[in-house]
């Protein structure tokens, strides 16, 4: 029994295996430790995040590297069989990979970062985590109206950033252009309704202009981009049944059904204050009566 001991104990394999667990401990622990006193220092949340997941990556890292130089023996021995089996596992697991590649090119290529609204893979939502595999996203719509949160969570493979479009809501430019269309009966004071409009959006939406005009300014220095108007604008048409106006706005990517309830109720209210003068339009029908007709009936 002593004996099977003492070659349990002085067994190679067995050592390698103790020298193994050692080192990963050791790893854990440099990594804990460094996570808690530096990341401290790290004050914005974004990049705290991304160093709190890239530390987690290198310990990973350094534990398969570990394993390798304990086990370099036995591996060197089995390089032939390792080629045909990687290349059979990479072939199985090529979604696998995409999805890891994905996972570099978002956290290093700025596709997109925690925090922000994106749409991606024909979902829409707020990024909550960005796994080395999947995206982690609380998605909005669906079932329920704009852009309001229906509480599911979605996972998406981070592969999908090389197979589909990505909607970026709040990235370098966190504000969207959002319009309302305003019908008004034919006779009105058009020239009132539409000085009653405008007041009425740099009244709600106004403060978004200056702040907004900055970003853009700062996307053309990086980009080549036009000069847009982000003070609030008013255009119209006419059509067979009104006068139609169309409000245009800059608002930020979470407040476009806030902003426009506010707009609303605001023109509600002084539209009717009016008395009349400015009128909103609707969908009317006119029924045409049928001509006389007689009938002789030849007996």
């Amino acid at each position: 029994m002593e004996e099977q001991i003492k070659e349990f104990i002085f067994d190679p394999l067995v050592g390698k295996i103790i020298v193994l667990c050692i080192g990963i401990a050791v790893i854990w622990v440099v990594n804990k430790i460094v996570q808690r006193n530096l990341f401290k220092r790290i004050k914005d949340n974004d990049n705290k995040y991304r160093a709190k997941k890239f530390s987690s990556f290198l310990g990973t890292v350094f534990a398969i590297i570990l394993a390798s130089i304990v086990f370099s023996d036995k591996i060197g021995s089995l390089t032939v069989a390792f080629g045909v089996a990687g290349a059979g596992i990479a072939f199985a697991l090529q979604e696998v990979i995409a999805s890891f590649a994905g996972w570099l090119a978002i956290m290093f290529g700025g596709f997109y970062k925690t925090g922000d609204r994106v749409q991606l893979g024909g979902i829409k939502g707020d990024v909550m985590d960005i796994g080395v595999l999947r995206t982690s996203i609380m998605e909005t719509g669906q079932w329920v109206d704009g852009d309001l949160y229906n509480g599911r969570i979605v996972l998406i493979a981070n592969s999908f950033v090389f197979k589909e479009p990505v909607f970026n809501y709040s990235g370098d430019f966190p504000f969207l252009w959002d319009e309302i269309k305003i019908p008004v009966q034919f006779g009105s004071n058009y020239d009132k309704a539409k000085l009653m409009f405008l007041e009425i959006a740099n009244k709600v939406a106004g403060d978004l202009t200056l702040p907004s005009k900055e970003k853009w300014a700062s996307l053309q220095n990086n980009y080549r981009l036009e000069d847009a108007q982000t003070e609030p604008m008013i255009s119209l048409i006419v059509n067979d049944n009104w006068v139609e106006y169309t409000l245009r706005y800059v608002v930020s990517y979470n407040k476009r059904r806030t902003i426009k309830t506010a707009l609303f109720t605001e023109i509600l209210n002084q539209v009717e204050a009016t008395k009349g003068e400015i009128k909103f339009a609707s969908a009317t029908f006119h029924l045409v009566e049928a001509p006389p007709f007689t009938v002789n009936i030849n007996k």
